[in-house]
């Protein structure tokens, strides 16, 4: 895989924004225990990163560097009403259960520090496709972490009792997430490693036969 790929399409494994990153994790780790909660996240941070990533793509260049994140903030914030409206239809029991943490993604890593430090130094199209793999990887983070949390520790999906023998209830606390995320992050790491094995060993192998 080219550099211009693994920085187009890295957002899902290459470079996940929260096992490699490690940003927006306290989302995960507070509110990530029921796959109704991670759906009601997903939906959020989606639609708020991607809104406004866009929108803020139109601001000057020009513009001092502290002005334009501000001018940023202010998007974000104006994407984040509607959204929230949304939510209250759709997801009324896990904004309450959320708190804080639902309009703190207005002000998540990827519209803040992302924008200015990587999105915008691309070509508008690129940007598109390295911000939507962004957020996908962070969704798929989300969906697994509040289903294996949610199943292991209530012995439910979605709500619906599933037949599960023993619970780990200190999965539903913040520090069972810290734990969970830690062991996510190590599998990460090393899937990472071996596909970088992987690709590293089929390259070698392309240059000795083109000798």
């Amino acid at each position: 895989m080219t550099n211009r790929n693994k920085l187009l399409f890295g957002g899902i494994l290459g470079d996940n924004i929260v096992l490699s990153g490690l940003m927006v994790i306290s989302p995960v780790i507070i509110c990530g225990d029921t796959l109704k909660n991670a759906e009601a996240l997903i939906y959020a941070f989606s639609a708020i990163t991607f809104l406004s990533v866009l929108i803020s793509s139109f601001v000057p260049r020009k513009l001092p560097y502290t002005a334009k994140i501000i001018i940023y903030a202010v998007i974000s914030a104006l994407v984040y009403i509607p959204v929230r409206l949304a939510a209250l239809e759709f997801y009324p029991d896990s904004i309450g259960r959320i708190g804080i943490y639902y309009p703190l993604l207005a002000v998540n890593s990827l519209i803040v520090f992302q924008t200015e430090a990587r999105f915008f130094r691309m070509k508008k199209l690129d940007m598109i496709i390295s911000l939507i793999f962004c957020i996908i990887g962070f969704d798929a983070v989300m969906l697994i972490t509040g289903f294996l949390r949610e199943l292991l520790a209530y012995g439910t999906i979605n709500s619906k009792i599933a037949d599960v023998n023993i619970l780990t209830k200190g999965l539903a606390q913040p520090f069972g997430g810290f734990i969970f995320l830690g062991l996510m992050c190590g599998a990460y790491r090393f899937i990472r490693a071996v596909v970088s094995k992987d690709s590293s060993k089929t390259r070698s192998g392309e240059d000795v036969s083109d000798k």
